[in-house]
């Protein structure tokens, strides 16, 4: 099968499979390259309310496949571009891990909003081990999920850890037995697509260090409607329907 970039928009959920069987999900060039032309088209769709990425098969992403980088390309340019454009993404993000989630497969599960993991899945930071320098920007983002000391542990090392260790140190936020992910990341997409977007876009800018626009989303707060149609529906019991979306 070839190495590709697979999406799929169902129920308010976009999904996208990195796919490159072969060589354990590894990134190739033009897979770095599609996610970030990918990823402005699902967000400007006011079909999807959340993302989901994952591996095909049985693992997520092995990192870069260095075999389809062409003389003049900066493979740590590719893999921070599409970071970026993950971590840019104004709707929720849950990285789906099975398996191996190593090198560049854990710079795109931490530039995802939230991680579940099936156990028996292995992460690693493996810069050190090619004598690579990590980028500034994931760094940072890799300490401010597990901590300067874990960090430091895992690229200072390039050691992978088993799925409880990362649990423990908080790059996932849920740990699922065998046979179980699917439908976890499936139930809990659901429950984000119902959410207002209003409150979940604010949440994102701030949570992710943008705290200059309270004035900016107070306005947005204001001339929505999510707010009352919130009250209302709590005060009704019934399931409300938010209107509010980033795609406009």
């Amino acid at each position: 099968m070839d190495a590709s970039l697979l999406h799929t928009v169902a129920d308010g959920v976009a999904t996208v499979v990195i796919s490159h069987p072969v060589k354990r999900n590894a990134m190739t060039a033009a897979m770095w390259r599609a996610l970030p032309e990918l990823l402005p088209d699902l967000a400007a769709d006011p079909a999807v309310r959340v993302l989901v990425l994952t591996g095909a098969g049985r693992t997520f992403c092995a990192g870069a496949d260095i075999s389809s980088l062409t003389g003049d390309e900066d493979p740590q340019a590719l893999a921070v571009a599409a970071e970026e454009a993950l971590a840019a993404f104004p709707k929720p993000s849950l990285a789906a891990i099975r398996g191996f989630c190593v090198g560049g497969g854990s710079q795109l599960a931490a530039a995802c909003d939230l991680r579940f993991a099936e156990e028996g899945a292995s992460f690693g930071v493996t810069p050190a081990k090619l004598g690579i320098v990590y980028p500034a920007s994931s760094t940072r983002r890799l300490a401010r999920l597990v901590g300067p000391a874990t960090a430091k542990y895992l690229l200072f090392s390039a050691e992978l850890i088993d799925a409880e260790h990362a649990l423990r140190a908080g790059f996932l936020n849920e740990l699922l037995p065998a046979g179980q992910l699917d439908k976890r990341v499936a139930d809990f997409a659901r429950v984000l697509a119902g959410r207002s977007q209003l409150t979940q876009a604010a949440a994102k800018e701030f949570t992710d260090g943008r705290t200059d626009r309270d004035a900016h989303w107070a306005a947005q707060a204001a001339g929505s409607g999510d707010t009352a149609e919130g009250v209302a529906a709590f005060l009704e019991r019934r399931t409300p329907s938010f209107t509010w979306t980033t795609a406009g």
